[in-house]
């Protein structure tokens, strides 16, 4: 979707100032909300591009005056409602008011930080091979969908080479929604700074991003 959160290459933001020595996580409720959205996630069933996209579908205003972890509890409400594991007047109590939904069991408090830690693989197994290899010569696709998806804005329609190929894995855009992963290669492919932003970028300027096959062609 064309949401403010794809503000990559967007003017007005200014630079990015990394933090020294940035904690995991600035306040103790942000921590509870990584947990929280853990140990729900499990109850509901939802996959990571599903919550990905729930904290990005806000509108602009709701979205650049949130901080991170506002996102991650405005997503989880959203999908908890969506999921019937909460209605608003629970959310607003604190506390269940009606008999759980809730088809999967609870994930224990134990469990949390396993579940969070844990290495899952997202590789796939295709029947048919990649259609690109290192050193081709791409452009990606031009798309505006209203749903989910992994590619950047100020890449699109941009030509590009292909650097890795990391094998099939689920397509965000079809797994965010339910309809089931549709696996397919991926790749990484890179940019130069002077065909994404003109003779004005930055010299030497090189960006690279992760793109699934459905998002490229043969430049």
């Amino acid at each position: 979707m064309n949401g403010a959160h794809d503000m990559g290459g967007t003017m007005g933001f200014g630079k990015v100032e990394p933090e020294a020595n940035e904690p995991v996580f600035h306040t103790g409720w942000e921590a509870r909300m990584m947990a929280l959205s853990t140990a729900a996630g499990a109850v509901g069933g939802w996959n990571i591009d599903a919550g990905r996209f729930a904290r990005e579908n806000r509108s602009p205003r709701d979205y650049l005056n949130s901080t991170y972890y506002q996102l991650w509890y405005k997503g989880l409400v959203h999908l908890l409602q969506e999921h019937g594991l909460a209605g608003a007047d629970e959310i607003a109590a604190g506390h269940k008011l009606r008999p759980s939904t809730a088809t999967r069991p609870a994930l224990a408090a134990a469990d949390v930080w396993s579940r969070i830690t844990r290495r899952v693989p997202y590789t796939r197994e295709v029947s048919r091979p990649p259609a690109f290899a290192i050193g081709d010569h791409v452009r990606t696709r031009m798309i505006n969908p209203r749903g989910h998806t992994r590619l950047p804005r100020y890449v699109r329609g941009k030509p590009g080479t292909v650097v890795l190929v990391h094998g099939a894995h689920p397509l965000p855009d079809s797994n965010a929604h339910g309809q089931g992963e549709n696996p397919q290669w991926l790749y990484t492919v890179k940019f130069s700074g002077a065909d994404l932003w003109g003779p004005q970028a930055d010299p030497g300027l090189e960006v690279s991003t992760d793109c699934w096959e459905s998002y490229l062609e043969r430049a």
